[in-house]
């Protein structure tokens, strides 16, 4: 199902646009911990887009939210969160060029995409968790005992949000940019 973007310009805006989607829902959820559509956001980008583009916003996001954090910077910290978000926008990527035609809204597609959505958050949760041990230097098996009741909140919030999400936005997202255009 993926996209092929054939200018520049449009890729640029693409990021653009899905780049400061990320930031202002970052900004909006900030009262929640861990609770982010961001992951979501930069999944479907890659889902549609490719590989390449998703991982791209995920970059691009976390070196903007990640240098005005309200929470602090840490460039090491920058460094994990930037290469981890990666993960979702390269698998999304993957998936879509694998897929031949936009997602079906129905409950197996749904659940397939929220397990995805769990299991991409458990890596990007192991990863983070033990980086920031590392950078703090506190045992690695510390940083990731104390680092459970968060990683559960993100990973059943992004669980969730990919149950929900996936499916329909791509769907929405896809004939978007595929009606009346030339691309594949």
């Amino acid at each position: 199902m993926s996209i092929k973007v054939e200018s520049l310009t449009q890729r640029t805006a693409i990021i653009a646009v899905f780049t400061a989607a990320c930031i202002a829902s970052n900004y909006i959820l900030l009262g929640i911990v861990n609770v982010k559509f961001m992951d979501l956001i930069i999944f479907i980008a890659g889902y549609i887009f490719g590989p390449v583009t998703g991982a791209s916003i995920g970059v691009l996001t976390w070196l903007i939210y990640g240098t005005l954090n309200p929470y602090g910077f840490s460039l090491p910290i920058l460094a994990a969160t930037a290469s981890g978000e990666t993960l979702y926008g390269i698998i999304g990527g993957v998936l879509g060029y694998k897929s031949k035609k936009c997602a079906s809204i129905n409950l197996t597609e749904n659940l397939k995409f929220a397990i995805i959505g769990f299991l991409l958050t458990f890596v990007y949760d192991q990863y983070t968790n033990i980086i920031s041990g590392l950078m703090v230097g506190i045992p690695i098996s510390v940083a990731l005992i104390s680092g459970i009741p968060f990683s559960i909140v993100h990973e059943l919030s992004n669980a969730a949000f990919f149950f929900v999400g996936v499916s329909p936005s791509i769907s929405v997202i896809g004939r978007l940019f595929l009606d009346g255009s030339k691309h594949e």
